[in-house]
């Protein structure tokens, strides 16, 4: 199978004593985030991450930071996000790393890259941590990007400073991680202006860049800290607190070991990924145990060993592991089981929010389901024996692109829906699954919850309401499944990537649906251009001293 461009497979794993690339510290309810990079920290040999540019193991510490303050730091009310160089806040992604990595890696680098960026905007959202971006220097292409997420901007006036996106006139590639949605969609900016920014490499400073809404404010060198201090307080001060007492944000453990076939199998505490080389699938199975908090309290106690958080962080991680390090992959057979009473009681939990930690860990339940329906692969869910796709565990099916039930009476298939189902865990379109899944039904719906206060229902049931694809019975079923698996891993990698991605967000746009179909396909097709990583074009160029030669016939 092919791995990342890496030596070693890539591990998405780490903690504040091992961060290269970030320094946090607190002063008691505001956090500092301030990007140091290491320019010998890099991935990968053979590029040097200069005026904190970043590649992915830059954000990979990014996205640890943001989960530890809305975990361990529910005392901080406000992080401030700047830089620890004179004169540079971030000169956003590294050229070098992308011009010499494979397209691949490259567009899932900006897809993490993004997904981490709307971490933080859900953190403001939803856990009441305020975001300042102090930019204490220039911010480029992905360095604007990453302020472009918090909610307020300054930018110090040092005559030097500047905000820009230089993609276009430099690279001949996009700012890839959302920055034109961003400065149209949540700034709101003029489009002639967005145009006019856009276009100039050496970006917009000062006076203009408030008035263009480009930051909120900028103030001198010499009053620059007490600026971004006092900002700092106010914001805190608007917010009230969630809590005192943290909960520890530890490392996840998994076992790594083979198939007798040489296949790599992963097996985390709840999670299982299993690969088969041979015909380019894998199997991911999620398992609830038997035994569960039964009270809000009880689960704060429990901290990190709340088993749906655990559950999660793992189904993430090996999400993660297989985007980047299993490329080859086809299709993924999804599987759900466990107690089902211990999903039902959880998921009352949840949905009751008794404490800021049960809010917390619904929040990142939601967030590792829509990393699940960003994973540009084909996503099947398998409803056979033993199998328990309820409540929360049901959301996960909901995300594949076909679920497969095995319809036989002598067969135990528990599926059922709860609270949780009813919109508690967004979509990035801003609906629930269910009403995704039944947009030209919205009837259907309602039809399904009206089951939620009931033990799972049986396989024709579920037939009946609309949620299986397919539900052959014990004597076909072992042929049907085979027959999809051989006919799914036989299309274009290609396709099938465009088609998944245009069907899994019907309904509303939103800002994130937006992103991710503009990534895959703005930045799926302008990377393979000439133009841009052709043996002229300017991403090959850039550095160099030579000029970039472009191909002026529009497409």
């Amino acid at each position: 199978m092919t791995t990342s461009t890496l030596d070693q497979p890539l591990s998405f794993q780490t903690s504040p004593d091992q961060y290269r690339h970030w320094k946090l510290t607190f002063d008691g309810d505001i956090a500092t985030l301030a990007m140091n990079v290491d320019p010998e920290g890099g991935l990968r040999e053979g590029y040097e991450l200069k005026l904190n540019s970043y590649d992915l193991g830059v954000d990979i510490e990014l996205a640890d930071a943001i989960n530890r303050l809305r975990f361990e730091h529910p005392e901080v009310r406000c992080l401030v996000l700047t830089g620890n160089l004179d004169r540079v806040f971030c000169a956003g992604a590294n050229i070098v790393m992308l011009r010499s990595s494979s397209h691949a890696f490259k567009v899932n680098f900006c897809k993490y890259t993004n997904e981490t960026r709307l971490g933080i905007e859900d953190a403001a959202e939803n856990s009441g941590l305020r975001t300042l971006a102090a930019l204490n220097g220039t911010a480029s292409g992905g360095g604007y990007e990453l302020a472009l997420a918090c909610e307020r901007i300054l930018l110090v006036d040092d005559r030097n400073s500047a905000v820009s996106f230089p993609e276009v006139p430099l690279l001949g590639v996009l700012p890839g991680t959302g920055g034109l949605t961003r400065i149209t969609d949540k700034r709101k900016i003029r489009r002639d202006r967005c145009d006019v920014f856009s276009s100039i490499a050496e970006g917009i400073k000062g006076k203009r860049a408030v008035e263009w809404d480009l930051v909120d404010g900028t103030g001198p060198l010499s009053k620059w800290d007490e600026m971004v201090s006092t900002e700092a307080r106010r914001m805190a001060d608007e917010q009230p607190a969630r809590g005192d007492q943290g909960v520890a944000f530890p490392p996840i453990e998994v076992e790594c070991s083979e198939a007798e076939d040489g296949s790599p199998i992963r097996r985390y505490r709840y999670v299982t990924l299993a690969f088969h080389d041979s015909d380019r699938t894998c199997e991911l199975t999620i398992e609830a145990p038997d035994a569960c908090a039964q009270s809000a309290d009880e689960a704060l106690a429990q901290g990190a060993e709340w088993w749906v958080m655990q559950a999660f962080r793992e189904f993430d991680d090996a999400l993660l592991h297989l985007r980047m390090n299993h490329r080859d992959n086809a299709l993924v057979l999804v599987r759900a089981k466990g107690s089902e009473a211990t999903v039902r009681t959880t998921d009352a939990l949840l949905a009751a929010k008794g404490n800021w930690f049960v809010n917390e860990v619904q929040h990142l339940v939601k967030r590792t389901l829509k990393r699940l329906d960003l994973t540009s692969r084909s996503l099947f869910a398998i409803a056979d024996q033993d199998t328990t796709f309820v409540g929360s565990f049901l959301e996960i099916a909901l995300a594949c692109d076909r679920i497969y039930l095995l319809n036989d009476p002598e067969i135990p298939v528990h599926m059922g829906v709860t609270a949780m189902n009813a919109g508690a865990l967004p979509m990035s379109n801003g609906i629930s699954r269910l009403e995704t899944r039944f947009l030209g039904e919205p009837e259907r719906v309602s039809q399904v919850l009206a089951h939620q206060d009931r033990e799972h229902f049986d396989a024709e049931t579920a037939d009946e309401l609309g949620l299986a694809t397919y539900a052959p019975d014990e004597i076909d079923w072992e042929d049907e499944v085979r027959l999809a698996l051989e006919e799914r891993t036989s299309f274009s990698p290609d396709a099938l990537t465009g088609m998944e991605a245009n069907l899994r967000f019907a309904g509303p746009e939103t800002m994130e649906t937006k992103i991710f179909g503009r990534l895959s396909a703005w930045q799926n097709w302008i990377f393979q251009r000439p133009n841009a990583v052709g043996e002229r074009g300017a991403l090959q160029c850039y550095g160099t001293p030579n000029r970039p030669e472009f191909n002026l016939e529009r497409t």
